[in-house]
Protein backbone atom coordinates (compact mmCIF):
# COMPACT_ATOMS: atom_id res chain seq x y z
CA UNK A 1 0.00 0.00 0.00
CA UNK A 2 2.86 2.29 0.89
CA UNK A 3 3.80 2.05 -2.84
CA UNK A 4 0.49 3.24 -3.62
CA UNK A 5 -0.35 5.85 -1.30
CA UNK A 6 2.47 8.47 -0.64
CA UNK A 7 2.77 11.79 -1.63
CA UNK A 8 2.95 11.50 -5.41
CA UNK A 9 -0.06 10.55 -5.19
CA UNK A 10 -1.05 13.47 -3.09
CA UNK A 11 0.66 15.97 -6.28
CA UNK A 12 -1.45 14.02 -8.76
CA UNK A 13 -4.82 14.63 -6.96
CA UNK A 14 -4.13 18.19 -6.27
CA UNK A 15 -3.28 18.12 -10.11
CA UNK A 16 -6.44 16.30 -11.19
CA UNK A 17 -8.87 18.02 -8.64
CA UNK A 18 -7.71 21.58 -10.41
CA UNK A 19 -10.23 21.85 -13.08
CA UNK A 20 -12.68 20.43 -11.06
CA UNK A 21 -12.70 22.83 -8.83
CA UNK A 22 -12.34 25.89 -11.42
CA UNK A 23 -15.17 24.37 -13.28
CA UNK A 24 -17.30 23.30 -10.12
CA UNK A 25 -16.83 27.32 -8.68
CA UNK A 26 -18.16 28.63 -12.43
CA UNK A 27 -21.28 26.07 -12.16
CA UNK A 28 -21.92 27.23 -8.69
CA UNK A 29 -22.01 30.89 -9.75
CA UNK A 30 -24.91 29.76 -12.58
CA UNK A 31 -27.29 27.53 -10.29
CA UNK A 32 -27.09 30.25 -7.84
CA UNK A 33 -28.09 32.10 -10.33
CA UNK A 34 -31.10 29.92 -11.27
CA UNK A 35 -29.01 28.87 -14.51
CA UNK A 36 -28.96 24.84 -15.31
CA UNK A 37 -24.56 24.70 -16.32
CA UNK A 38 -24.73 21.62 -18.12
CA UNK A 39 -22.76 23.37 -20.42
CA UNK A 40 -19.14 23.56 -18.32
CA UNK A 41 -17.89 20.65 -20.22
CA UNK A 42 -17.98 22.66 -23.93
CA UNK A 43 -16.40 25.63 -22.09
CA UNK A 44 -13.64 24.24 -20.84
CA UNK A 45 -12.74 22.16 -24.23
CA UNK A 46 -12.96 25.18 -26.11
CA UNK A 47 -11.27 26.86 -23.61
CA UNK A 48 -8.36 24.10 -23.61
CA UNK A 49 -8.02 24.44 -27.82
CA UNK A 50 -8.13 28.58 -27.18
CA UNK A 51 -4.82 28.20 -24.68
CA UNK A 52 -3.23 25.70 -26.98
CA UNK A 53 -4.15 28.22 -30.24
CA UNK A 54 -2.64 31.28 -28.64
CA UNK A 55 0.21 29.87 -26.93
CA UNK A 56 1.10 28.33 -30.59
CA UNK A 57 1.26 31.43 -31.74
CA UNK A 58 2.57 34.15 -29.74
CA UNK A 59 4.78 31.69 -27.27
CA UNK A 60 3.47 32.65 -24.33
CA UNK A 61 1.32 30.53 -22.39
CA UNK A 62 -0.31 33.43 -20.07
CA UNK A 63 -1.74 35.30 -23.41
CA UNK A 64 -3.19 31.52 -23.59
CA UNK A 65 -4.74 31.62 -20.42
CA UNK A 66 -6.10 35.00 -21.40
CA UNK A 67 -7.43 33.21 -24.35
CA UNK A 68 -9.23 30.57 -22.79
CA UNK A 69 -10.96 33.04 -20.09
CA UNK A 70 -12.41 34.53 -23.44
CA UNK A 71 -13.18 32.25 -25.34
CA UNK A 72 -14.61 30.50 -21.98
CA UNK A 73 -16.97 33.90 -21.80
CA UNK A 74 -18.31 34.11 -25.32
CA UNK A 75 -19.44 30.33 -25.73
CA UNK A 76 -21.52 31.14 -21.89
CA UNK A 77 -22.81 34.40 -23.55
CA UNK A 78 -24.43 32.27 -25.83
CA UNK A 79 -25.57 29.99 -23.71
CA UNK A 80 -26.97 32.84 -21.73
CA UNK A 81 -28.36 34.24 -24.61
CA UNK A 82 -30.33 31.13 -25.72
CA UNK A 83 -31.51 30.27 -22.12
CA UNK A 84 -32.12 33.63 -20.75
CA UNK A 85 -33.50 36.35 -23.29
CA UNK A 86 -35.17 33.33 -25.37
CA UNK A 87 -35.96 31.63 -22.65
CA UNK A 88 -34.99 28.24 -24.33
CA UNK A 89 -34.91 24.88 -22.23
CA UNK A 90 -31.29 25.13 -20.13
CA UNK A 91 -30.77 21.91 -20.61
CA UNK A 92 -30.83 21.07 -24.06
CA UNK A 93 -29.16 24.66 -24.78
CA UNK A 94 -26.36 23.42 -22.55
CA UNK A 95 -25.90 19.58 -24.49
CA UNK A 96 -26.20 21.85 -27.99
CA UNK A 97 -23.27 23.58 -26.55
CA UNK A 98 -21.37 20.49 -25.79
CA UNK A 99 -22.04 19.61 -29.04
CA UNK A 100 -21.26 22.45 -30.61
CA UNK A 101 -17.62 22.68 -29.01
CA UNK A 102 -16.83 18.97 -29.38
CA UNK A 103 -17.42 19.58 -33.41
CA UNK A 104 -15.69 22.48 -33.67
CA UNK A 105 -13.01 22.28 -31.97
CA UNK A 106 -11.89 19.22 -34.21
CA UNK A 107 -12.67 21.60 -37.48
CA UNK A 108 -10.41 24.39 -35.65
CA UNK A 109 -7.79 21.99 -35.87
CA UNK A 110 -8.20 21.20 -39.04
CA UNK A 111 -8.21 25.01 -39.93
CA UNK A 112 -4.71 25.35 -37.21
CA UNK A 113 -3.20 22.57 -37.09
CA UNK A 114 -4.09 20.50 -40.14
CA UNK A 115 -4.91 17.17 -37.92
CA UNK A 116 -7.83 16.06 -36.40
CA UNK A 117 -5.95 14.40 -33.38
CA UNK A 118 -3.28 16.24 -31.64
CA UNK A 119 -1.63 19.56 -32.02
CA UNK A 120 1.83 20.34 -31.85
CA UNK A 121 3.63 20.73 -28.49
CA UNK A 122 3.44 24.18 -27.48
CA UNK A 123 4.44 26.40 -24.49
CA UNK A 124 3.22 25.19 -21.20
CA UNK A 125 2.85 27.39 -18.34
CA UNK A 126 5.61 27.45 -15.55
CA UNK A 127 5.84 25.24 -12.61
CA UNK A 128 6.06 27.15 -9.06
CA UNK A 129 7.43 24.78 -7.17
CA UNK A 130 5.69 21.10 -8.35
CA UNK A 131 2.66 22.95 -9.65
CA UNK A 132 1.44 25.79 -12.45
CA UNK A 133 0.25 29.15 -10.49
CA UNK A 134 -3.42 27.18 -11.70
CA UNK A 135 -3.08 24.53 -9.20
CA UNK A 136 -2.66 27.21 -6.28
CA UNK A 137 -5.09 29.86 -7.84
CA UNK A 138 -7.98 27.11 -7.67
CA UNK A 139 -8.12 27.06 -3.62
CA UNK A 140 -7.14 30.97 -3.76
CA UNK A 141 -10.80 31.70 -5.89
CA UNK A 142 -12.79 28.91 -3.21
CA UNK A 143 -11.86 31.32 -0.66
CA UNK A 144 -13.12 34.17 -2.99
CA UNK A 145 -16.18 32.70 -3.82
CA UNK A 146 -17.26 31.98 -0.18
CA UNK A 147 -16.46 35.70 0.52
CA UNK A 148 -17.94 36.95 -2.52
CA UNK A 149 -21.58 34.84 -2.42
CA UNK A 150 -21.86 34.76 1.58
CA UNK A 151 -20.96 38.16 2.56
CA UNK A 152 -20.99 40.82 0.15
CA UNK A 153 -24.50 42.24 -1.29
CA UNK A 154 -23.49 41.04 -4.54
CA UNK A 155 -23.56 37.31 -3.16
CA UNK A 156 -26.92 38.26 -1.60
CA UNK A 157 -28.43 39.67 -4.97
CA UNK A 158 -27.11 36.05 -6.48
CA UNK A 159 -28.80 33.97 -4.21
CA UNK A 160 -31.94 35.97 -4.01
CA UNK A 161 -32.20 35.88 -7.65
CA UNK A 162 -32.17 31.73 -8.10
CA UNK A 163 -34.20 31.82 -5.01
CA UNK A 164 -36.80 33.95 -5.49
CA UNK A 165 -35.93 35.87 -8.70
CA UNK A 166 -39.61 37.71 -8.77
CA UNK A 167 -39.12 38.96 -5.40
CA UNK A 168 -35.84 39.85 -6.40
CA UNK A 169 -37.17 41.64 -8.64
CA UNK A 170 -39.82 43.64 -6.38
CA UNK A 171 -36.92 44.76 -4.54
CA UNK A 172 -34.82 46.03 -7.95
CA UNK A 173 -32.62 43.45 -8.15
CA UNK A 174 -32.02 43.21 -12.12
CA UNK A 175 -32.43 39.52 -12.49
CA UNK A 176 -31.55 39.64 -16.32
CA UNK A 177 -28.34 41.17 -15.61
CA UNK A 178 -27.31 38.71 -12.50
CA UNK A 179 -27.98 35.78 -14.51
CA UNK A 180 -26.01 37.04 -17.48
CA UNK A 181 -23.00 37.91 -15.25
CA UNK A 182 -22.89 34.51 -13.44
CA UNK A 183 -23.26 32.61 -16.76
CA UNK A 184 -20.07 34.53 -18.25
CA UNK A 185 -18.64 34.33 -15.08
CA UNK A 186 -18.92 30.51 -15.32
CA UNK A 187 -17.55 30.36 -18.67
CA UNK A 188 -14.52 32.59 -17.63
CA UNK A 189 -13.52 30.07 -15.05
CA UNK A 190 -14.32 26.99 -17.25
CA UNK A 191 -12.20 28.63 -19.61
CA UNK A 192 -9.14 28.54 -17.22
CA UNK A 193 -9.83 24.89 -16.25
CA UNK A 194 -9.46 24.10 -20.07
CA UNK A 195 -6.36 26.43 -19.87
CA UNK A 196 -5.07 24.15 -16.79
CA UNK A 197 -5.53 20.25 -19.22
CA UNK A 198 -4.31 21.96 -22.39
CA UNK A 199 -0.73 24.26 -21.18
CA UNK A 200 -1.12 23.03 -17.64
CA UNK A 201 -0.68 19.55 -17.37
CA UNK A 202 0.04 18.72 -21.10
CA UNK A 203 1.43 21.21 -23.64
CA UNK A 204 -0.53 20.05 -26.31
CA UNK A 205 -4.55 19.77 -27.46
CA UNK A 206 -5.85 16.28 -27.75
CA UNK A 207 -9.35 16.19 -29.43
CA UNK A 208 -11.96 15.80 -26.64
CA UNK A 209 -9.52 16.36 -24.13
CA UNK A 210 -11.71 17.05 -21.12
CA UNK A 211 -13.48 13.68 -21.32
CA UNK A 212 -16.34 14.31 -19.24
CA UNK A 213 -14.11 16.47 -16.75
CA UNK A 214 -17.33 19.06 -16.84
CA UNK A 215 -19.65 16.68 -16.08
CA UNK A 216 -17.36 15.30 -13.37
CA UNK A 217 -17.32 19.07 -12.39
CA UNK A 218 -20.90 19.39 -11.89
CA UNK A 219 -21.24 16.69 -9.97
CA UNK A 220 -18.65 18.10 -7.42
CA UNK A 221 -21.01 21.34 -7.14
CA UNK A 222 -24.05 19.18 -6.58
CA UNK A 223 -22.18 16.67 -4.13
CA UNK A 224 -20.69 20.22 -2.67
CA UNK A 225 -24.63 21.45 -2.25
CA UNK A 226 -23.89 24.38 -4.39
CA UNK A 227 -21.60 25.99 -1.85
CA UNK A 228 -17.75 26.76 -2.60
CA UNK A 229 -15.74 24.54 0.44
CA UNK A 230 -18.25 22.10 -0.52
CA UNK A 231 -17.19 21.73 -4.04
CA UNK A 232 -13.43 21.98 -2.82
CA UNK A 233 -13.69 18.70 -1.24
CA UNK A 234 -15.93 16.84 -3.46
CA UNK A 235 -13.40 17.84 -5.93
CA UNK A 236 -10.41 16.71 -4.41
CA UNK A 237 -11.91 13.61 -3.93
CA UNK A 238 -13.31 12.84 -7.52
CA UNK A 239 -9.40 14.12 -7.88
CA UNK A 240 -8.10 11.23 -5.85
CA UNK A 241 -9.84 8.80 -7.66
CA UNK A 242 -8.66 9.84 -10.91
CA UNK A 243 -5.48 9.96 -9.81
CA UNK A 244 -5.30 6.82 -8.16
CA UNK A 245 -6.68 4.99 -11.57
CA UNK A 246 -3.49 6.81 -13.35
CA UNK A 247 -1.17 5.04 -10.41
CA UNK A 248 -3.05 1.47 -10.79
CA UNK A 249 -2.82 1.38 -14.14
CA UNK A 250 0.06 -1.25 -15.40
CA UNK A 251 -0.63 -3.03 -12.49
CA UNK A 252 -2.15 -5.78 -14.02
CA UNK A 253 -5.92 -4.88 -13.83
CA UNK A 254 -7.40 -4.43 -17.56
CA UNK A 255 -7.06 -0.99 -18.50
CA UNK A 256 -10.45 -0.37 -19.50
CA UNK A 257 -11.94 -1.36 -15.61
CA UNK A 258 -9.33 0.97 -14.67
CA UNK A 259 -10.04 3.91 -16.99
CA UNK A 260 -14.12 4.17 -15.66
CA UNK A 261 -13.06 4.39 -12.01
CA UNK A 262 -13.45 8.32 -12.19
CA UNK A 263 -17.01 7.48 -13.78
CA UNK A 264 -18.25 5.22 -11.73
CA UNK A 265 -16.90 6.65 -8.80
CA UNK A 266 -18.63 9.88 -10.24
CA UNK A 267 -22.14 7.75 -10.28
CA UNK A 268 -21.84 6.00 -7.29
CA UNK A 269 -21.83 9.55 -5.22
CA UNK A 270 -24.31 11.07 -7.51
CA UNK A 271 -26.96 8.26 -6.45
CA UNK A 272 -26.17 7.85 -3.14
CA UNK A 273 -26.00 11.49 -2.51
CA UNK A 274 -27.62 13.80 -4.82
CA UNK A 275 -31.03 13.40 -3.34
CA UNK A 276 -29.87 14.96 -0.16
CA UNK A 277 -28.47 18.05 -2.13
CA UNK A 278 -31.12 21.01 -2.49
CA UNK A 279 -31.07 22.95 -5.39
CA UNK A 280 -31.77 26.55 -5.38
CA UNK A 281 -35.29 26.70 -5.91
CA UNK A 282 -35.54 28.33 -9.34
CA UNK A 283 -33.23 26.39 -10.88
CA UNK A 284 -33.79 26.06 -14.27
CA UNK A 285 -37.02 28.46 -14.52
CA UNK A 286 -36.62 30.78 -17.07
CA UNK A 287 -37.60 34.58 -15.76
CA UNK A 288 -40.41 36.66 -17.58
CA UNK A 289 -40.84 40.28 -16.50
CA UNK A 290 -44.10 41.05 -15.17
Amino acid sequence: MGTVFDITLLMATLRSATPLILAALGGIFAERSGVVNIALEGKMLTGAFAAVVVSYYTGNPWLGVLAAIMTGAIMAFIFAVVSIKYRANQVVSGVAINMLAAGLTVFMMHVFFGTAGTSPAVTRLPNIGPFTPLVYLAPLLVIVSFVVLYRTPWGLRIRAVGEHPKAAATVGINVIYIRYACVVLSGMLAGVAGAHLSIGTLSVFVRDMTAGRGFIALAAMIFGKWHPLGALAASLLFGFSEALQMRLQGGGIPSQLIQAVPYVFTMVVLAGFVGRATAPAALGEPFRKE
